[in-house]
């Protein structure tokens, strides 16, 4: 089943918004108290029910396809993946609310939204389950609106909502990196960012169809993530160009959603530095009128280790690493507000992707990044949270080339463009699994 919205002005979502938070029959005692149950910036840190707040977390895209009662769905499924993260004492999950249906050949399918602005209810209807699911176990979400990249369709598809035009990731007849610097063109397209906030305003709006509560008034939120990486473009010239628009729509999506639900935090999703060609000023300015900073940290993909020369290049990547996480510590510290290790994934050993495969290297990885969040806590520091990419669970492929075909409903953490396998923790990886458990006792929030 598909609904279409309706049409709605930016001052019809504001005022929509407005008459929602005034209207209703609760006792302003009660609003007081469950207001206490939403998670907030205080200062380098969150504060939940007058307790400082922090979470050990997962990032698990897929969880609003899992519950859907469609074909592609899996709520028994969608239970067991929340009961293990959960028995992990996973507080946290980042999961995908904005999927753009289009051209792009690696893009999920379905989406949440298409072209003419149709809306699919039934993926809706799941992502209202796994929130429900999420909320039942006292553990939160961040949702993330849209992406820079092509698996979900993203700012590129939306641009071809308004334009006609796009390009793939990776095509050989647009070498590298002319898709991050096309898809910069979104946050100057007015037509494109209008449709962009009416789709926030629309879920903002929604009345979650298994719980009955507003996703603006519901604390198993923790934020609302504009994008999951949303660069300025990526060639110099081009970067200089577009960030008055970049920060234009930040500020002002920042604003749009705030306007509608004064509840939840705005988080932007930014990688960190590496989206700014090494600016350290534009993720400061970017992060002006956002809640808190997010860093992400991909050794392999940005080419610190070599996947079948782990042992050989482990030092050095070590090392960039914690560089890397000790600049956003000090931005944050500049900045004066919390960070999120939000991503962070290692391959297994040898690049393999098998379940069978080792992860002597990624559970290096992953101490090394807990390590640097309990020394943060430690020394009263900033990073507030750590969401590991990504959560397998159960899902194994039944492709022997380990690539997504469509049709495939074994989601895992690792996006259909992506080898299955590549990034993701399976619940049988009993070593990684300790880890994150570990850590979790070491970080938890007090009681």
């Amino acid at each position: 089943m598909r609904i279409t919205p309706g049409k709605f002005s930016r001052r019809d979502l504001l005022a929509a918004g407005a008459i929602g938070l005034l209207a209703g029959s609760v006792p302003a005692v009660a609003r007081q108290r469950d207001a206490n149950a939403f998670i907030r910036r205080l200062g380098n840190g969150f504060v939940r029910n007058g307790k400082s707040w922090r979470h050990t977390g997962a990032n698990a895209w897929y969880l609003a396809w899992l519950g859907s009662e469609a074909a592609y769905g899996n709520r028994a499924r969608l239970i067991r993946e929340l009961d293990a993260l959960r028995d992990l004492d996973v507080t946290n999950v980042r999961l995908l609310a904005g999927d753009e249906e289009g051209p792009l050949k690696n893009a999920v399918s379905p989406g949440f939204v298409d072209r003419d602005g149709h809306f699919n209810e039934q993926l809706f209807a799941g992502l209202d389950y796994a929130i429900a699911e999420i909320a039942r176990r006292g553990m939160t979400a961040v949702l993330y609106l849209t992406n820079n990249w092509e698996w979900s369709g993203g700012m590129m598809t939306r641009l071809w909502y308004e334009t006609g035009h796009y390009i793939d990731n990776n095509d050989p007849a647009h070498p590298w990196p002319e898709f991050p610097d096309a898809v910069s063109g979104f946050y100057g397209n007015a037509d494109a960012v209008r449709r962009f906030c009416s789709y926030a305003g629309t879920l903002i709006a929604r009345t979650n169809t298994v719980t009955g509560v507003t996703y603006r008034d519901d604390p198993a939120i923790m934020a609302w993530q504009l994008c999951n990486e949303p660069r300025p473009g990526s060639s110099p010239s081009v970067m200089a160009a577009i960030l008055p628009a970049y920060y234009g729509w930040i500020d002002s999506s920042a604003a749009f959603i705030r306007k509608l639900d004064p509840n939840h935090m705005v988080s932007l999703g930014m990688e960190g530095t590496i989206a700014t060609n090494g600016n350290e000023d534009i993720v400061l300015r970017a992060h002006r009128n956002i809640d808190y900073l997010t860093a992400h940290v991909w050794p392999l993909n940005w080419g610190w280790v070599d996947g079948k020369n782990l042992a050989g290049t482990w030092d050095a990547g070590k090392a960039r690493v914690e560089d890397y996480l000790a600049t956003h510590i000090r931005l944050a510290n500049a900045a004066g507000k919390p960070l999120v290790i939000e991503e962070f994934g290692f391959p297994r050993d040898d690049e393999l992707y098998d379940p069978a495969a080792s992860t002597r290297f990624r559970e290096r990885y992953y101490e090394l990044i807990y390590a640097a969040a309990e020394h943060s806590l430690a020394n009263a520091g900033p990073i507030a949270g750590t969401n590991f990419w990504a959560w397998n669970g159960e899902a194994r492929t039944s492709n022997s080339d380990h690539r997504f075909r469509l049709g495939d409903t074994q989601y895992m953490g690792d996006p259909p463009h992506e080898p299955q396998g590549w990034y993701g923790n399976f619940n049988s990886d009993s070593k990684m699994l300790a880890i994150i458990r570990k850590h979790a006792a070491h970080f938890a929030t007090p009681g």
